[in-house]
């Protein structure tokens, strides 16, 4: 695995490592070295060099600083000129798109090169202005990349058949939190849909909520809210044949209907289910009622094969014990 430098001036590289770990959960190779005012250049080349001696291998290492030209820059790439090897790459401008975006690259990439390449459009793209509009005439990288064209079902006539004629669900997910960080960035990044589709009844009349996870899309991704009678719809609509979804789902009991209604889902991630009053903790992301356990039974007697896990880093729990922790949880309650 390609190991990964985060230097900085401050302790910026230690946050931004510990908010990478949050959202894409622990990571190997990965060192955070800081310049603090008492350290001379010679120090902070030293941290570099002594953190690449406990990286796993070092062929293959990519550099991730905050500044061109600044000491942990100029540091770094005398390490590169002096000790590295083909395969050691620094790219500045550090930010935590770029982190995110470097630690989903690696996983399928062995070069730091082209990993490098991979981010720098991702990191650009992660700079944004609210409200939109003074974005406008900022040039080319102020913008997200335009999302993949979906099914533009209002131009074509009913009964259409694209592609298969079968929506492709690539991942299902029961998340309280529905679009956020986690699922933004990691899940996305694995997973390459054209569409993310949020199935909440709730969420769907809730015009603050919904434009909220329509903006929380990544770039290059469209985000949609639709109540559960819509998405039941849409899986049966062969002009949808084209498009391949990620879907999220609030509760249970949501994807519950959805089954029911004759969304076809063979595998689901139990990523988080918020605790509240009369709920158990059962995992460190996970908190279940008697309604919750009950209706996860039912989605599970209906085919339906969970994957207990908050992000994809994690080793996934086995569902049956959860449930029977639940269970048990439940009835010392009462």
């Amino acid at each position: 695995m390609v190991g990964i430098i985060l230097a900085s001036h401050g302790k910026f590289s230690e946050g931004i490592k510990e908010s990478g770990q949050m959202i894409f959960g622990p990571q190997e190779d990965v060192a955070a070295i800081v310049l603090t005012p008492e350290m001379g250049p010679d120090d902070f080349y030293a941290k570099v060099k002594a953190a690449i001696d406990t990286f796993s291998q070092k062929e293959e290492i990519l550099f991730l600083v905050d500044l061109w030209g600044g000491t942990p820059f100029n540091q770094c790439s005398r390490l590169i000129e002096e000790n590295g090897t083909d395969g050691w790459v620094a790219v500045t401008g550090l930010n935590l798109p770029m982190v995110i975006a470097a630690y989903g690259e690696r996983m399928g990439s062995d070069s730091a090169a082209a990993i490098a390449k991979a981010i720098f459009p991702e990191a650009v793209a992660g700079v944004r202005i609210k409200p939109e509009s003074l974005q406008e005439g900022l040039g080319a990288a102020s913008a997200p990349a335009a999302a993949p064209a979906a099914a533009p079902v209002g131009a074509i006539p009913p009964g259409t058949v694209l592609g298969n004629g079968k929506i492709d669900i690539a991942f299902a997910r029961i998340d309280t939190r529905l679009l956020h960080g986690q699922v933004a960035t990691t899940v996305t990044k694995m997973v390459n849909p054209d569409r993310i589709i949020v199935c909440s009844d709730a969420v769907a009349h809730d015009e603050l909520r919904k434009s909220m996870i329509e903006q929380a899309a990544p770039p290059g991704v469209k985000a949609h809210v639709v109540p559960i009678w819509k998405i039941i719809e849409v899986s049966k609509d062969p002009r949808f044949g084209d498009t391949r979804a990620m879907l999220l789902f609030e509760t249970p009991q949501d994807l519950l209907r959805a089954l029911e209604g004759g969304v076809e889902i063979k595998e689901v991630n139990l990523g988080s289910m918020a605790h509240s009053l009369g709920k158990v903790v059962v995992t460190n992301a996970v908190a279940m009622d008697q309604d919750d356990v009950e209706t996860l039974e039912k989605c599970a007697a209906m085919g339906v094969k969970f994957d207990v896990r908050k992000v994809p880093a994690d080793s996934p729990e086995p569902f049956d014990a959860v449930i029977a922790k639940a269970k048990a949880e439940l009835a010392a309650q009462k």
